[in-house]
């Protein structure tokens, strides 16, 4: 017998006990009721990802939820925000038991890492579409916004530059001496929450990078009214990724690869020496408007982009 949408969810998502102090009431009603303390303000964030857009069909489903989860919680990070609780929509073409109890597993295994919550959502029928809405909390004031870098700030990036993008190839074809590390960075980010809240009250201005560092930097650029330039020489690039440029002569790949989700932020200098997080400076931020390569002494414009839907 078919399992109904409610035994559906009764079954794979009501697991979690709450545990969250904000989160007052879960699954089980017509809404979640959340709670935000005096003092803090709200950060919500959606991503929907799709089949045959975002993943490949027969991904595996413990490593899908993993990211569906992931992706979102890098949004919060992006703003200095502490994740608190999360709603899921599923779209499901059909209702496989084995599929849902894998998916559900790397989704909550990661949620409870960082104490989430799934406080509600929605199922339904159709092509397979997930869909999260996140919540987290963050002192007012205090969150980390890209409207806000300004001249003669450092750029950093945590982690490494387009491992993610080179584990996307090795999905497409490529052959690398170690595929197993590049796919689990694309199948399996990790998402810099904890460095986030080590930036509050140190980065002037911050972003995760999803659709590409190029891209991402750019979104900084453009809200701030500034520019910036970039070294080369600087950028943290793993010897897998050395070895696919020097291959295929593609050295803007790790620059417009998305699904690293690292943050990309900047400091004022002054404030440089209390960075405690794991990080390197890649660039300067200028009042020159524009993107630019330091590449072996040559400063050359850098208007490559990352992944856009609808381009």
């Amino acid at each position: 017998m078919p399992i109904s949408e409610f035994a559906l969810i009764q079954r794979f998502f009501t697991r979690q006990k709450v545990k969250n102090p904000s989160t007052h009431l879960g699954i089980g009603d017509d809404c979640a009721l959340v709670s935000i303390p005096a003092g803090y303000e709200l950060a919500v964030t959606t991503d929907t990802m799709v089949e045959n857009v975002h993943f490949f069909a027969g991904a595996d489903p413990a490593q899908l939820g993993h990211k569906l989860l992931a992706v979102n919680l890098s949004d919060l990070a992006g703003m200095g925000a502490k994740p608190v609780s999360v709603m899921l929509a599923l779209t499901l073409a059909a209702v496989d038991e084995n599929w849902l109890t894998a998916f559900t597993k790397g989704f909550l295994t990661l949620a409870e890492r960082y104490s989430v919550d799934l406080i509600g959502g929605d199922t339904t029928l159709g092509p397979l579409t997930l869909t999260v809405q996140a919540m987290g909390l963050v002192p007012k004031g205090q969150a980390l916004l890209r409207s806000t870098a300004r001249a003669g700030d450092c750029i950093y990036l945590t982690g490494r530059l387009g491992d993610a993008g080179l584990g996307l190839k090795v999905n497409q074809g490529y052959c690398c001496v170690n595929p197993e590390a590049a796919l689990k960075r694309f199948n399996q980010p990790d998402p810099q929450v904890n460095a986030g809240l080590a930036l509050r009250g140190i980065a002037s201005a911050c972003i995760d990078v999803s659709d590409g560092l190029a891209s991402d930097l750019g979104h900084i650029l453009e809200q701030s009214q500034v520019g910036a330039c970039l070294d080369w020489d600087e950028l943290p690039l793993s010897d897998a990724i050395l070895t696919y440029i020097n291959e295929t002569g593609d050295w803007t790949m790790p620059l417009v690869a998305g699904d690293d989700y690292e943050l990309c932020f900047t400091v004022n200098p002054e404030k440089a020496a209390k960075l405690t997080i794991g990080c390197k400076q890649i660039g300067v931020i200028e009042s020159e408007p524009g993107l630019r390569l330091n590449k072996s002494g040559i400063i050359q414009p850098l208007q490559v982009k990352g992944f856009e839907h609808f381009a």
